[in-house]
């Protein structure tokens, strides 16, 4: 018998949807609780208090929205927002509300799969984020404050790597444009996107083997940043 990974909560009104979820969840060992409202799903955190939760934004009864700033008034569980509104304004409110990460419908299993288990990595981990990244030839020692690329010592601003230790806080996730400007410049300049565009340039041509192409500081368009790292 499969040993449980933990226990994920499907707050989702398509039962076609639930059921493929669940099938594919639990094959990778998960045990899951299945709620087909938002009005239920809220209440399944509360009574089930799963390790992780995905949530659908169209719900018949309460936005999927109301659903995340439920949970996440009482709880820091990671929540995966699954979504079939393609506009961006819907990610970023749902990411504003509190959620981790987003996937848009029509959705690959593997990609879902994969970002489940970067939420339940990360929420594992003690205190925030890695302080030891690695980014192809690029390697950054958070808490002493050091970046080498190819073991050369490279230069960042304070606001550059104020900027990098933020995603690296949230690895793996979205990260806002509201978020990161909140988080790195303060809340008198939560509207200056144009300031993450110039600093994200920067990171990228310090850091990336391919500035126009990178692999590791990744836009999520409209939206805001993700940072990919490689596994140790």
């Amino acid at each position: 018998m499969t040993e449980t990974r933990g226990t994920i909560l499907v707050v989702e009104d398509e039962p076609e949807i639930r059921r493929f979820l669940r099938t594919s969840l639990a094959a990778e060992g998960y045990r899951v609780v299945e709620a087909g409202s938002g009005a239920r799903g809220a209440i399944d955190a509360g009574s089930h208090k799963p390790d992780l939760a995905i949530v659908d934004l169209g719900l018949p009864d309460i936005d999927g929205v109301d659903v995340i700033r439920r949970i996440r008034a009482w709880s820091p569980m990671p929540i995966l927002v699954l979504s079939a509104r393609a506009q961006e304004r819907s990610k970023v409110e749902a990411l504003d509300a509190g959620a981790d990460d987003y996937v848009t419908k029509p959705f690959g299993v593997g990609e879902l799969l994969a970002r489940v288990r970067v939420a339940l990595r990360n929420s594992a981990r003690p205190g925030s984020g890695k302080s030891a990244l690695r980014l192809g030839q690029v390697s950054a020692d958070l808490e002493r404050h050091v970046v080498k690329r190819d073991g050369v010592e490279v230069h960042l601003t304070a606001l550059e790597f104020r900027l990098l230790a933020c995603l690296a806080k949230h690895l793996g996730m979205v990260v806002t444009h509201r978020q990161l400007l909140l988080e790195v410049w303060g809340p008198s300049h939560v509207e200056h996107t144009h300031y993450l565009r110039i600093y994200m340039k920067q990171l990228r041509e310090k850091l990336e083997a391919d500035p126009v192409q990178p692999r590791h500081l990744l836009t999520e368009t409209g939206v805001g940043y993700r940072l990919l790292a490689d596994e140790d």
